[in-house]
């Protein structure tokens, strides 16, 4: 068991979430590093780069979660599981690099490019270095299929991408995940965005400031709990 560190400069200095602007950007600038991811996290903000503009900070009016006590699990994942799930081996953290990396190259609907760009690649990578990002890997006959990674802050998961080779491994890893989260006795986590597969397993989205009050309850909640990861 790990304990909570706590002490971080960060190269931003964020206004407060709420005031964010109608497209949800908070702040400009700044580096990825572990001290300032640390801090967005902490505040609910998270990075979204793109290559035409400086490094831009978000906190949107609408924020997507999955709270476990609504977990859906569709009766096509369910069959899914049962006739085909020891086909496939998941772990945790053993190809952080190489999710994150798959991750940069999945093929989004409605996406030209991806916002996984190489100096966020690095950046997560330095942050699971640290204790503070993880992954889930999806294996089949040894070949990395599927996987998602995210953040763990104040015992808090803010999920940020994930990745398929062949149909629902994505799907096991969220589920994989969602089950060890809640095995500690966590009740939801962040997933910035509903997409179709999220939403499939109850992802619905909060208004900015219940979301924010949400975050700060569990932060408060947790202050003093122990978690198998660092946070």
């Amino acid at each position: 068991m790990v304990s909570r560190k706590k002490s971080f400069q960060s190269t931003v200095d964020f206004p407060d979430p709420r005031d964010a602007m109608a497209e949800g950007v908070l702040a400009v600038g700044g580096l990825l590093d572990v001290g300032t991811l640390y801090t967005a996290y902490s505040l609910g903000v998270f990075p979204w780069p793109h290559p035409d503009y400086p490094l831009l900070w978000f906190s949107p009016e609408k924020r997507g979660i999955i709270e476990f006590s609504d977990l859906h699990i569709s009766r096509s994942f369910d069959k899914f599981v049962r006739q085909h799930g020891d086909e496939f081996e998941i772990t945790v953290d053993q190809a952080f690099a190489q999710v994150v990396r798959e991750c940069a190259k999945q093929p989004r609907p409605g996406q030209e490019g991806t916002w996984i760009l190489p100096p966020m690649i690095k950046a997560y990578i330095d942050f699971h270095n640290a204790g503070y990002a993880h992954s889930v890997e999806v294996w089949h006959k040894r070949q990395l299929v599927g996987g998602i990674y995210g953040v763990f802050v104040k015992g808090m998961f803010s999920g940020e991408s994930m990745f398929y080779k062949t149909p629902n491994a994505s799907k096991l890893a969220l589920f994989h995940l969602i089950k060890l989260l809640e095995s500690w006795g966590l009740e939801w986590m962040d997933i910035q965005m509903v997409t179709p597969v999220t939403k499939s397993f109850g992802g619905k989205y909060l208004e900015r400031e219940e979301f924010l009050y949400k975050l700060a309850h569990t932060q408060d909640e947790n202050e003093n709990a122990i978690f198998p990861w660092t946070c």
